[in-house]
């Protein structure tokens, strides 16, 4: 979640009816569908207990065909109108700092946008309230209650178009509900994801497992990349299964808060992977950052469903205080280390 990794080998070295064989980050082999049809199960939003009980036993499910097409193309196209062509800053999922875009040589934004219902609507109204609606649609808020078990609450958001590469990881180390593994992500395809496009993957069954907790020793501010080392040892060691589902518009992979997951390195960079990210607990939770602080929570209920505003540049002292990290931001970041490292020992 803070800065991407390299792959053993981000090239895929073969291929077989319906998908190639691409390297995962421990250096072994599996296969990426090309398409659906040569892809693992998957589910319709009225298979209700049967996609429960898959999540429950595998840590993920997809959902096909959730979101309906107009709300994917309505979100990509005011990305394209009001989004894209913007100079100014934004929060970014990779660092969490606000950034002018960076392009790849294909054109695509590869710093993602951190917390779309947080956009400043004097620029970003129409993208924002784009994505607010499809975050919020009954649709989506009847599936994640399947999986949680209760009415949820969004915590967190992201928009994708190019792909930053992200390393192996459980949400847990970052964030979750109080109790772990009470988070699920919700990956939404807002366009057909091509299989070199750096598509999303997971470890079915890594929920089961326990890694070790924030310390001196693993703590984000300085020792991150432990954690990410420790994360592929657990791999190799209990042998995991890497899988990147195939995804077309409208679909969604659910994935819990406990499962190891991420994204896999483009090989085609021509195409990109539009796409929202959504992470919900449970309506009666409080929202845990870092396995050790209770996050205030800034709600306001939007189709019912109550929705965390994460540093909403709507209000005039948020967007003083990202004018101080914009000015300033080495400093500003050396402070944030520094208080996140006390509040997580």
């Amino acid at each position: 979640m803070n800065r991407p990794f390299a792959f053993a080998d981000a090239i895929p070295v073969a291929s077989d009816a319906g998908a190639i064989l691409v390297k995962d980050q421990t250096g072994r082999d599996f296969r990426v569908p090309l398409n659906v049809e040569c892809d693992s199960p998957y589910f319709s939003a009225e298979d209700g207990q049967a996609f429960a009980s898959y999540y429950r036993e595998n840590g993920y499910v997809v959902l096909r065909n959730l979101i309906p097409a107009d709300h994917c193309a309505a979100v990509g196209g005011w990305f394209d109108v009001e989004v894209k062509p913007s100079t100014g800053y934004i929060y970014r999922q990779t660092t969490a700092n606000p950034e002018r875009h960076v392009f790849s040589q294909g054109g695509h934004m590869m710093n993602p946008i951190l917390n779309i219902q947080s956009l400043d609507q004097r620029c970003f109204a129409n993208f924002r309230a784009a994505g607010l609606t499809l975050m919020t649609l009954p649709a989506l808020q009847a599936a994640v209650r399947q999986l949680i078990g209760e009415n949820p609450t969004l915590v967190q958001s992201m928009f994708f178009e190019g792909n930053p590469v992200t390393w192996a990881h459980q949400d847990t180390y970052y964030l979750d509900g109080e109790r772990p593994g009470s988070m699920v992500g919700a990956w939404i395809a807002l366009e057909d994801i091509d299989a070199g496009a750096g598509r999303f993957f997971i470890y079915p069954g890594s929920h089961r497992l326990t890694i070790q907790r924030h310390s001196g020793e693993i703590g984000i501010a300085y020792h991150h990349d432990r954690y990410k080392d420790l994360v592929v040892d657990m791999i190799c060691l209990r042998e995991l299964e890497c899988r990147a589902p195939a995804l077309r518009r409208g679909d969604v992979l659910f994935w819990s808060s406990r499962s190891i997951h991420g994204s896999l390195p483009t090989t085609r960079p021509e195409c990109s992977r539009r796409s929202v990210t959504a992470h919900f607990i449970p309506e009666s939770s409080r929202l845990l950052q870092f396995q050790s602080r209770v996050q205030r929570l800034s709600l306001q209920r939007i189709c019912g469903m109550p929705v965390h505003m994460a540093k909403d540049l709507n209000r005039p002292l948020n967007r003083f205080l990202m004018q101080v990290e914009t000015r300033f931001p080495k400093s500003f970041q050396a402070l944030k280390k520094m208080a996140i490292s006390r509040v997580t020992g």
